[in-house]
Order: C-alpha cells, then structure tokens, then sequence
C-alpha cells in the first residue's frame, strides 16, 4: 500500500500577490507539520525494534496482506503555471510502506502527460514536471501512480489515480468584445442617460484570487460620459445644457478594462467607443437677413417664379423642415409662396396678372416656423419674420383687343367695300401709342377681306358665296408704334343667307307608262332641291309648266311636303304612235325674291303586263334600262372592228410569206441540208427552235478550230447573259421530242461531226383555234336552241321569235 511523505511542493507567489494568497500558504504549511507529527509519534508507539525470524517474517507478510484501505494521503498536487525555471520543476514525493530504501521497489506514473510532460524518479517516487505549463490551455492533469517489485515486475500495490492542478498566475490582460464600439445619444440628455455597455473578459482563473476580476475606467472622453467601474455601462456625465450637439457632436471615448479589481500591478486592456449626439428639434428657424428685395416685369405670366428666400436652421433631417407663408402685406391676393422641400428655401410666385400701370410695387411680410416642432425643446410660437419688398417693372406691352375674339355676320350679297364689323385695341402702356391694325393673310389667302389700319373696321374686298364658304375665320393683327409689341384676335365671319338660287329637281327623272294605263294614275314622285337655306325652312312649289299644259297628257299633283306627283290625263298611250313624252314642271320656293325653275321628265311609253310591269319599250328605252349609253355601245363597236381588222391582216401577212433557202451559199463545206415541206405545230409550236441561227454560216467560219469534236469551255469566253425564250408547258411534247432526238444523236459513233446540222420533222398535235375555215364556220350540224333568250326578259323576247323560228330568214 501507498504511503505519501507529508511534502507540499512550495507554490512560489509573485510579487504583488495580496496577503489571502500568503495567509493560504501558511495554513498549508502548518498542517503538513501537523501530519508529520502524527506520522512519528505512530512509529514511535510501535516499541523496539524486535529480531526477525522466519514465522515472525511470515505473520508480518499475512498481516500486509490483509490490509485493504491504505491510500495517498494527498489526492492532488498544485504546480505553478508559467514556469521559467532552467531545471525540471519539482512537483512532489510519492512514497509507500513497501519501501523499505534497500532499492527493491520502482514507482510507475501513467496518464496524462506522463514521460512528457510529467516525470517520476523510479527509486525515489520524486515527481518532476519538465517544462512550463499554461493554466489557461489546460488548468489540470490526471495521473496515475504503481509500485511494482523491480525483480518480477509485480504490483505490490493497487494503482492510485490523482491530479496536478496548476496554480494560475496573472499572465492574462483583459480583452474587449469589440475593438470600436459605437453608439449615439440625444443630445442635451439629463446627467447619467445610458449611453451603450462595454464587457471585457480575463483568461485568467476566476476561482483563484483577484487575477480575472476586472475593474472599468475611462481614461478619455472626461468630462462628458462615465462609465461603471463593475458593469462597464457608459453615461452622460454633464447636463443638457453642455450637451449640445451644435456645438460638438462627435465624441472618442477610451474605456479601460484592469485585473486584479483594478489594483496596482494588475494588467489593463483599453477600447474606444465613438459617441455621436444625435439631434432633436432645439433651434427655430432664422432669416438670413431681414428685407429681400424682388423686380419683376408686369408681363410676368400667372405661376412664374418671382424669387427666392432662405431661412437657416441649426437642426438637421426632419428637424429643420420649415415651412413659409405670407401673413401681412399689400400683396396676399397677388402673391404665394411655398416650400422647396429640397432646398428648404421659400418660393415667391405670382398669384395674379401684373399691371405696371396700376401698381408698380407690393410689400409682403414672411412668416416661417418648423414643420414639426418639439414642444419639450421649443415653444409652438418659435418662428421668424421676414419682409419682402417687390418691384413691377414696365415692359413695352402689345395691344391688347377689347374681346377674346369677334364674331361677325353679312350677307352673301353684300357688296365690294362693304364694312361688315371692326375691332378694338389699346396700348396699355403710360404713353397709349396708337394702334395699327391688319389681316394676317395666313388666315386669308384668297383676300376675301381687308381692315383699315387706323381704326379697325373689316371690309369686304371679294364677292361671298354662302353656298360655298358658310364661315370665314380670320385674324387680326394689332400693333403699336414699337412695333415690337403686337398682339392677334380671332375674327368669326358668319355669311348670312340670301335667297338666290332657285330650286331644282333633286335627280334625272326618267320614269314610264304603260300603254294600257288609266287617267288619273300616279306614275312617278319627283322632289326638289336648293342650295339655300331660309330660316324656316324649304317650301317648294311645284306646277306644269305652260308649254306642257297644252293638250297635256300628264298633270302635276303638289303633295304640300316638297314633293309632287305625276298622274296621266287620259286612258292609253299608243307606243308605236309616240313612244316618248316630255313633262316640263315648274318649280319655286315661295321666298323673296322668289326663285323658280323648269325641269323636265322623260316618260317612256311601255309594253306592261297586266300587273303594270314593264315587259318592252322602244330601243332608246332598253338601252337606258340595261343601263348601257350610247357611248358604251359606240366603244364596244369600234373594238368589235378593231379585233376583225387585225384578223384580217393576219391572214394576209400569212398568205405572202415566203419561206428563205437554209443553205444560201451552194459552196458550204458542211452537208446539205434537205428540207421538207412540213406544215409545222400549228400555234403550239411558235417557241420551237429558231433556225434563224443556221441561215448565216459565215458567222462560224471566224473560227478556225476544228469543228469535229467538242471545244474545250475554257478557250470561249461565256456568252452574254440572253432573255430565252422558254416554252410554254403546251409545248411539253415538242421539247421531249428534241431533247429524245439529240440524245440518239449523240449517242450514235457513227453521227456526223460536232458543227453539222441535224434535222427532225414534227407537225405536233394541232392549233387551239382549231380550223378556221370559212366553210366549218357556218355549217351547223345541229338546229339551235334560242328559247333561252325569252328567259333574259321581254326586250329579248322578240330576238327569241326571230331566230327561234322554223321558217326564219336563214332558213329561206
């Protein structure tokens, strides 16, 4: 079993060590006496030493045996930290019973650090740490500890586990969170408002005196903040009043932060806080001076800018909006002002037109005061006055006309020089300079109307015509003797009604009757028109014509509504007797002057049915029904005679056409070519190939290459881009004859050379115009049909009669 030497390794205390720490000391040592003491008189009690002998030796070896509870003394050992001694730093003695000093036993250490960092001297149980220690990386250490028989390596006793604790030093400064700590405070506080907290922390063993307890100071920013010395809370140290943002806002506070409760030898640890006053609304708002002075011409329009005015203020941001308003003056109705919210200056505009004239300066009195004032720093009656002193001047002003516009009336017949209104200007300047007026011809090109200068009448210069231009609009221009200054109006002329044109019939009327009708019947409604426009509105009368009333076939009926209708006189009209009758009717508009007029209705006498419809009438009457006129049939028939006579001179060219030789010189080395009589493709075969080309040989012969074989494309330039003729897909067949006929051709080796002229005979599938032979032309293998014309309405029923017949003229 283990036995430890009373031995406490002496903890060295550095110097500024407080009197706890010795006090500690002493105690310990006292108490190792005390146990030494006790160790002695133990050993002292047992007697003599007596003689061994070999049953005594035995008994005494069952007698350690049986012992069960021997132990360390001490479980733990303290070591100091920060070691700077050269030599091993002793840490203790481990000793035990079964030591008897004759070199029999050797104590083992195991656990953390032990051989490293921990050492045990074998034969004397010394234990040794090798090298310094820091308490802050690792504050203890577990170890065990044996003793075993050097000879056989037994244990003699049980392994014992205990610690090293290192004894902490004051090696640590304190350190602050934060390198720079801001913080903000409104300024003129009351003494002691909380400003911000600072922490600092020691590495330092806190259990183990006063090396970690931590103590705050401010050694910079006195005598505006403190700051408690246990909980490093910053506060306002002086009273409102000095703390005043407008005259300092910025402030650099250094705390320090010392061990050792902040006695002497203690290690210190410093921050800076960055403390701004932050502001509240404590200045009212001043004018930069007292009297602002504005000029501004009297021609200055409604809404302009008249001037600005500054008021300064001590505050910042929402404290120092302000606002202005004009509170005195000769000029409130005349002059506003507001708030640029930019610039926080007051704006002076005007309010009403300006008249140099009648007033040639004003006096206003500007009130301003904050937006949002603070009643716990300033009173609602914080605010600053100012006056504003503004002068009109006079500017050269254009006339300016009695009116916005005119609006004038005439006649359309009134005459040339006639004074249809004036207009009316003034100078509004002192000296009243007389006015000059004239027509600004963009506004009458056709000079319609002329001004006199020197008063401002409107004449006529050109005749008016209501029904063409009901309303004139003009302008005119007025101008002082400057001249620089002029100023325009709009005149409206309105051009009265004169009753001048005489009403007319509202169309062409070109009615019929049958020749069947009865007295009495109406056959047409006719209307009038008239260009004028009376004031109550068109009243057209409407009677027959003297002319007409003679022996009269028709009657006029007026329908008291502007409108009149035809009715006959008599029963039946023959149509081979007279086919047509003209009515005159007379018409008026019942207006002074009286207007009147003559119209005439053409009345066609029909073939009708017994419902009344129009079945035939005469030819004159079929062409207007169909609605072709003379000139439409007299185009129609020139081109009928147009398109025979190019049929005919077709036919003529044709027949005296002669057809040229293809070989024109008999001296031709090439082979002949024999020619056949071919009559050809008809009309389909007018894009063949123009054999043109081989009717003049001697073109070739300006090439004297060997025209039995194919010329290389390299020794001819490209022929010149050409139109080709393609032809038409009615021609399909003739080309895929060629195209066969040149392929058998060129591959056939017993073919004549490359330039040699190859023919083919083709007639092709005929002409679409077919035969025109004059003998198919009128042969008709079948009778016609012509019972369809009846169909086409009663003119085409007398053409049906006529070629529908059996025994007509053709067959005769």
């Amino acid at each position: 079993m283990w036995w430890q030497d009373a031995f406490v390794s002496q903890t060295v205390i550095p110097a500024g060590q407080f009197r706890a720490s010795r006090l500690l000391t002493w105690i310990i040592l006292l108490l190792w006496a005390c146990a030494h003491q006790s160790v002695n008189a133990v050993t002292l009690s047992r007697g003599p030493v007596r003689r061994k002998t070999k049953e005594t030796e035995g008994r005494q070896d069952k007698d350690l045996l049986r012992r069960s509870k021997r132990g360390w003394m001490w479980r733990q050992f303290f070591l100091q930290e920060e070691y700077t001694g050269t030599e091993h730093q002793y840490i203790g003695k481990l000793h035990s019973d079964m030591d008897r000093g004759d070199g029999t036993v050797m104590y083992v250490l195991a656990g953390e650090g032990a051989g490293t960092i921990f050492v045990i001297d074998s034969n004397s149980g010394d234990l040794h740490a090798t090298r310094s220690l820091d308490r802050e990386e690792k504050p203890f250490y577990t170890l065990r500890a044996q003793v075993v028989n050097k000879k056989n390596g037994l244990p003699l006793e049980p392994e014992t586990e205990f610690t090293v604790k290192l004894h902490d030093i004051n090696d640590n400064e304190p350190k602050f969170d934060k390198e720079v700590y801001t913080a903000s405070v409104p300024e003129r506080s009351h003494i002691g408002t909380y400003v911000t907290q600072v922490t600092a922390h020691d590495a330092d063993d806190e259990m183990f005196g006063y090396s970690a307890k931590l103590a705050y100071s401010i050694s910079q920013g006195h005598p505006y903040f403190s700051v408690e010395p246990n909980t490093g809370i910053i506060r306002t140290a002086l009273g409102p009043s000095d703390m005043d943002r407008e005259q300092r806002e910025h402030y650099q506070v250094v705390i320090e932060a010392k061990d050792m409760a902040g006695q002497r030898g203690g290690l210190t640890g410093t921050t800076t806080v960055n403390i701004s006053l932050t502001d509240v609304n404590d200045n009212p708002p001043r004018f930069t001076q007292s009297i602002y002075q504005f000029s501004v011409p009297e021609i200055t329009k409604v809404g302009s800018l008249v001037g600005r005015i500054r008021a300064v203020d001590a505050d910042v941001g929402r404290n120092a909006e302000m606002d202005y308003t004009v509170v005195n003056g000769d000029g409130l109705d005349v002059f506003d002002i507001s708030t640029d919210r930019n610039t926080q200056e007051g704006i002076l505009s005007l309010k009403k037109p300006l008249d140099y004239e009648k007033k040639k300066s004003y006096m206003l009195q500007i009130q301003v005061q904050n937006t949002h004032p603070d009643t716990q720093f300033l009173s609602m009656d914080a605010k600053d006055i100012a006056n504003i002193r503004v002068s009109v001047e006079d500017v050269d002003e254009p006339p300016q006309f009695e009116k916005i516009n005119y609006i004038l009336e005439v006649k359309e017949d009134a005459a040339v020089g006639t004074v249809i209104g004036s207009v009316s200007a003034v100078d509004p300047d002192i000296l009243r300079s007389p006015v000059k007026y004239s027509i600004d011809r963009h506004t009458d090109v056709d000079r319609i109307f002329g001004v006199y200068a020197g008063n401002g009448s409107i004449f006529l210069q050109r005749p008016l015509d209501r029904e063409e231009f009901a309303w004139h609009n003009i302008s005119v221009i007025a101008t002082d003797r400057s001249s620089f200054g002029m100023n325009l109006v709009p005149v409206y002329i309105r051009v009265l009604d004169v009753n001048d044109n005489p009403p007319m019939l509202a169309s062409f009327y070109e009615t019929f009757v049958c020749e069947n009708a009865k007295a009495g019947q109406k056959i047409q409604t006719i209307s009038a028109v008239d260009p004028d426009d009376p004031v109550g509105g068109h009243r057209f009368l409407f009677s027959l014509a003297p002319e007409s009333s003679v022996r009269a076939n028709f009657s006029v009926r007026d329908n008291g509504d502007n409108t009149a209708g035809i009715f006959t006189r008599r029963t039946g009209f023959g149509r081979m007797h007279k086919s047509t009758h003209l009515v005159a009717v007379v018409i008026s508009d019942g207006h002074i002057p009286m207007q009147s007029s003559t119209g005439t209705l053409t009345i066609r006498v029909c073939t009708c049915d017994r419902d009344g419809n129009m079945e035939m009438c005469n030819a004159e009457a079929l062409s207007s029904t169909t609605g072709l006129s003379t000139g439409a049939l007299v185009a129609i028939l020139l081109c009928i005679l147009i398109l025979l006579l190019i049929v005919v001179l077709f036919a003529a060219l044709k027949r005296q056409k002669k057809k040229e030789p293809l070989i024109i010189s008999k001296e031709d080395v090439r082979d002949n070519v024999v020619s056949y009589n071919d009559e050809g493709g008809g009309e389909e075969d007018t894009q063949a190939f123009d054999i043109g080309a081989l009717r003049h040989p001697e073109v070739m012969e300006e090439s004297k290459l060997r025209r039995d074989i194919l010329p290389p494309e390299s020794l001819y330039p490209p022929p010149p881009l050409r139109r080709t003729m393609v032809p038409s897909r009615g021609n399909a067949d003739v080309r895929d004859f060629i195209n066969q006929r040149v392929q058998e051709n060129d591959g056939n080796p017993t073919a004549p050379p490359y330039d040699s002229l190859a023919t083919y005979a083709y007639e092709g599938n005929g002409s679409v115009a077919e035969s025109l032979s004059s003998l198919g032309s009128v042969s008709s293998e079948g009778e016609q049909d012509y019972n369809y014309l009846s169909e086409w309405g009663p003119r085409f029923r007398k053409l049906a009669d006529m070629y529908g017949g059996e025994d007509s003229d053709w067959d005769s």
